[in-house]
């Protein structure tokens, strides 16, 4: 079964309307998307600043084991990093666990977290990439895919480049270890 699409032109977060969605018992695996985010969250209860037009999606489906968590967390920087070098005329950094930095500056952010529903967890991924826009912050600095590129960022593509990576991970993950996932990917950028 392949991820299905939900896309929103705004939503208080991406990770929220994930929740809400399995709350209701909306279980199949999804992608979630939307324009703008009134309440992004980041990473141990941060704020994730929206700026409309920029990239946000959530991912969740059901997942097995704390192993497949793991997982997941070496694995979604990963993705995201391969996604980015695609665009990035510059070197394309990962920041362990869950930011993508370009120039030195985030581009990326990815909040990880997990809910029980019925007996069952499943693990909800939200993605925020400055696709178009950088955003301001005294606590560290951002920057723009559009400004690392030649190319055309159009959020349409990264949508479909996402959504080929997860269908394909989701349903395979089951084959690899947490051991050769932590070998062959953790330290490889």
């Amino acid at each position: 079964m392949k991820l299905k699409i939900i896309k929103f032109d705004s939503v208080k977060s991406t990770n929220d309307e994930a929740i809400n969605l399995i709350n209701q018992n909306y279980l199949r695996p999804t992608l979630i998307i939307s324009q703008y985010q009134t309440k992004g969250r980041g990473t141990m209860g941060k704020k994730w600043i929206s700026k409309k037009g920029n990239f946000f999606i959530s991912i969740y489906f059901e997942v097995d084991s704390k192993n497949d968590f793991k997982k997941f967390a070496i694995l979604n920087p990963y993705i995201i990093y391969k996604i980015l070098k695609k665009y990035s005329k510059y070197k394309v950094q990962i920041k362990w666990p869950n930011d993508l930095l370009i120039k030195k500056k985030k581009v990326c952010g990815i909040l990880q977290e997990t809910i029980e529903f019925k007996k069952k967890k499943y693990l909800i991924i939200g993605i925020g990439i400055n696709t178009l826009e950088s955003i301001s912050s005294k606590k560290f600095k951002s920057i723009a895919l559009a400004d690392c590129t030649t190319k055309i960022v159009n959020n349409n593509n990264l949508l479909k480049d996402f959504k080929k990576a997860y269908d394909k991970l989701i349903f395979d993950i089951s084959k690899y270890s947490i051991s050769y996932v932590e070998k062959k990917f953790l330290k490889k950028v």
